[in-house]
């Protein structure tokens, strides 16, 4: 639940760091790998983890993530194999805290109390749910918050003062400000105006502040960890993935490690920016 999203915030507070966010695709490329390279996320060095629902038309995300859905569609993945994955995986590991992102229709299909109830049996902690402004909370995000889920909003470059407060208004968990202007996995950012807005943000909410977009790299995320409260990596893993896959799109023997090994450069990275800071 939602408490698990606070504890790891306080333990990496605790250990004068932000907190690395690892997002891979649910059932990319088939539901098995999927859950391998789950479980290996927290044993890298991942602190939470978004489960990408994968979606027909995710208009927020960049060419990897839409065809890391599209291979999980085609493997069948939706919304009942998504929470059964993170079941399973909460199986092995009830401490790390696992989000999903995605968008509406498949959760508006599936049912919205039916869903709400079914992800928190499976250990869901929090919601990113991109199409659904703050205009929408009765939709989705208030009866989220009322069984416990963290409803978790995107801040933007655009986000400007007279935004800010409706799109903080409902939000738990953590702000998820995103570092540049456009779709998933597409530029990388300007970190000296990515910590100028973590800052403006910090001025409206007690809640930590993660930034994610664009982010690649160790470097990438030792730069971004020096003003943030969390480090979000999404398309970069989702492409390590896809380059291991073979030329019928199928998980090879180093798919799973070729994950672990850069998200432990990523962990390195934010774990460095920490001891400079000290």
């Amino acid at each position: 639940m939602a408490a698990r999203i606070d504890a790891t915030f306080a333990r990496c507070r605790a250990e004068g760091r932000a907190a690395l966010v690892t997002y891979v695709m649910a059932g990319d490329p088939d539901p098995e790998t999927s859950l391998k390279v789950l479980e290996a996320l927290p044993a890298s060095g991942a602190d939470i983890v978004e489960f990408g629902l994968p979606f027909t038309d995710p208009m927020a995300d960049g060419p990897a993530i839409q065809a890391a859905g599209l291979r999980a569609l085609k493997a069948g993945q939706g919304v009942a194999k998504t929470l059964d994955l993170v079941r399973r995986f909460r199986a092995g590991n009830a401490e790390t805290p696992v989000i999903l992102m995605g968008y509406f229709n498949p959760i508006h299909t599936y049912g919205v109390a039916r869903f709400l109830n079914d992800a928190s049996a499976a250990g869901i902690d929090g919601l990113i749910v991109v199409d659904l402004p703050p205009e929408e909370d009765d939709e989705l995000c208030l009866p989220a918050l009322a069984k416990g889920l963290a409803f978790i909003r995107l801040a933007t470059p655009t986000t400007d003062e007279r935004r800010l407060p409706a799109v903080l208004a409902n939000t738990a968990g953590f702000v998820y400000y995103v570092s540049i202007n456009g779709i998933t996995g597409t530029a990388t950012p300007d970190f000296a105006a990515v910590g100028t807005a973590v800052g403006r943000i910090r001025r409206h909410t007690a809640l930590p502040v993660v930034v994610g977009f664009g982010v690649r790299t160790g470097a990438h995320a030792a730069a971004i960890a020096k003003g943030a409260d969390g480090v979000v990596v999404g398309s970069a893993l989702v492409d390590a993935l896809h380059r291991t896959l073979d030329g019928a799109g199928q998980a090879t023997g180093s798919s799973v490690e070729a994950v672990s090994t850069l998200v432990r450069e990523l962990a390195a990275g934010v774990r460095s920016a920490s001891a400079r800071a000290a």
